[in-house]
């Protein structure tokens, strides 16, 4: 089948790979000539694992092309998926200029039936929008439909090619059987397509990251509890995740969830809510407890040093809001590393792929190491942020000699507070017991 991707950042670019791994023909469009033309040299913008083995093994075997000519893409193939960014806007609706923009483009081109999906995340009654727009510019026959991502950044081609179910929201046996047809090698294996109307596809999207998100602050809150009570939230956590209603999922607390997801969409699902006269007081909630935990480290580290941060050094292992991307937006490092800038504070940070993300958000404020232990070299604290396996298991008494002072923050709970205790360091995790 040939398929045109519009958008070519994460969701577009994993989505057109896959889907020429497949066997498809697959153009992918975007406006970015620069980024156009580091995909066209196997260039990849973004660290995905297994992304640019994919990228250059369809282009060298001619499944897939990337250009700037959108209107070309779109002629050129009978499915055309919108999959460019719906950023926040001010009061936290989602931004659709881009998408309509893009729907707009497509009337202008179309030049037979074609299949038109939304894979970008966008609230309940896009798809009309959508629809409304392709009509204003042609008097073509189409279809519309929903069909969101489910994509976890540093596992995303294995979510795509092996995914736990397909989403596609329809009102048309046409594009019911066109969209199936596409996604029939990824399901193989037997996990579903579920077909279901637009509204309800669109809406189920918002509804899983708003629920992920909700479990992440829970046990967040949970967290910041079992340290009032003298309870030890790793504990609390096999104990509830061992309940086969609640599942050992998303139940680790750490820093506060960042990344291009679930802050976003948290606030366009309370955004709409709003708009349909409905406060999701829960989301709202949510969303409190999260801008709260990601203060917590910062917290922590004024504790420390007795709320004097002024002239110490903190070593910040991790950068990107999780490990295998280098993606930092919103990620809990940057108010970290912001509030103690802001106490007068001087970071050290390591991360193994976000180093270059960082400095187009921190620039010259602080420095950057080449590895971990120079990060940690005549620091006073090191904060441990981001759950890289290459901190999992430190050389701690090489650590050790590098801190100017054995204190860690661990915001992931990385490490045993007993064994560090028992090494001579000051340890502080998310919700543990003190040792």
């Amino acid at each position: 089948m040939k398929v045109a991707v519009v958008g070519s950042g994460y969701v577009g670019l994993v989505t057109g790979a896959c889907l020429a791994e497949t066997g498809n023909d697959v153009i992918c469009a975007d406006i970015d000539e620069r980024k156009i033309t580091r995909l066209k040299a196997n260039d990849i913008p973004i660290y995905e694992p297994g992304l640019e083995e994919l990228v250059r093994r369809n282009q060298s075997e001619g499944r897939l092309e990337f250009t700037t000519d959108i209107g070309r893409a779109v002629e050129s193939a009978p499915v055309v998926l919108i999959a460019v960014g719906t950023p926040p806007g001010e009061d936290g609706s989602a931004d659709l200029q881009h998408v309509l923009a893009v729907a707009s483009t497509i009337g202008k081109h179309l030049n037979g039936y074609k299949v038109i999906a939304t894979k970008s995340t966008v609230p309940v009654g896009t798809a009309g929008k959508v629809r409304a727009a392709i009509r204003a510019e042609t008097g073509g026959e189409f279809s519309v439909c929903s069909n969101p991502e489910f994509l976890k950044e540093g596992a995303a081609v294995d979510d795509f090619m092996k995914p736990d179910r397909i989403i596609i929201g329809v009102d048309s046996d046409r594009a019911r059987d066109v969209m199936t047809e596409l996604y029939a090698p990824f399901i193989r294996t037997g996990n579903p397509v579920l077909v279901m109307d637009i509204a309800s596809a669109e809406v189920t999207k918002y509804a899983a990251n708003a629920m992920l998100a909700t479990r992440i602050s829970f046990m967040n809150q949970m967290a910041m509890f079992c340290e009032r009570v003298g309870a030890d939230v790793n504990q609390v956590r096999k104990g509830i995740g061992s309940d086969r209603r609640i599942g050992p999922g998303f139940l680790f607390p750490g820093p506060g969830y960042g990344g291009s997801c679930f802050p976003k969409d948290v606030k366009a699902i309370i955004r709409t809510g709003l708009e349909v006269g409905m406060p999701l007081d829960l989301l709202q909630a949510v969303e409190r407890v999260n801008d709260r935990q990601k203060l917590v480290m910062l917290d922590k580290l004024r504790a420390a040093f007795e709320n004097r941060l002024d002239g110490r050094t903190v070593a910040v292992w991790g950068l990107a809001f999780k490990a295998e991307t280098d993606d930092m937006r919103e990620s809990p490092a940057i108010p970290l590393i912001e509030g103690l800038l802001a106490a007068g504070a001087k970071v050290q940070a390591h991360d193994p792929k976000a180093m270059n993300t960082a400095r187009d958000v921190f620039g010259d404020r602080i420095q950057y190491a080449a590895d971990p232990y120079a990060a940690a070299n005549g620091a006073d604290a090191l904060a441990v942020v981001t759950e890289w396996l290459v901190y999992r298991n430190p050389n701690f008494e090489r650590l050790k000699g590098a801190l100017r002072r054995p204190v860690i923050v661990d915001g992931r709970n990385l490490y045993d507070p007993l064994r560090l205790a028992g090494m001579g360091f000051s340890y502080s995790g998310i919700g543990r017991l003190p040792a």
